[in-house]
């Protein structure tokens, strides 16, 4: 007859398993890449409607036009639950997924459920080049 080990060994040893698997896991934060762009041109001035903004989702910005001649840069990932936001229509940046809207002068929320505004990014606009920086 084949003896089995006892249910508590199995679960120690099991849960002793699972904490050395999770040894450097560390805390929720993620932690973006530096863009392959940064410092290189991102776009045009051109290319930015007055009024509006256009959207890079591989390099997960999005760039306004609020004004004539003055430029903004944000995240283009949602504070909601993360996605990419898809377009930048009527004075706000979209979420295509669950309906938030972002104003293009702050990134600001203008429509939820996005609990905070789309943090700012650092452009720098010269000629009618936009770099990232």
């Amino acid at each position: 007859m084949t003896e089995h080990p006892a249910r508590r060994t199995v679960l120690a040893t099991g849960a002793s398993a699972l904490a050395v698997g999770c040894v450097g896991c560390g805390g929720t934060e993620k932690k973006e890449p530096p863009s392959s762009l940064t410092g290189k041109v991102l776009t045009s001035t051109n290319d930015v409607p007055e009024g509006g903004g256009k959207v890079f989702a591989a390099q997960k910005v999005v760039v306004t036009q609020p004004q004539k001649g003055q430029f903004k840069a944000f995240s283009a990932i949602c504070t909601h639950m993360g996605c990419t936001v898809n377009r930048v229509a009527d004075g706000t940046i979209d979420c295509p997924c669950h309906g938030s809207k972002y104003r293009i002068t702050d990134g600001s929320v203008v429509h939820g459920p996005a609990p905070r505004p789309l943090p700012p990014k650092t452009i720098k606009v010269e000629g009618n080049s936009i770099r990232l920086v």
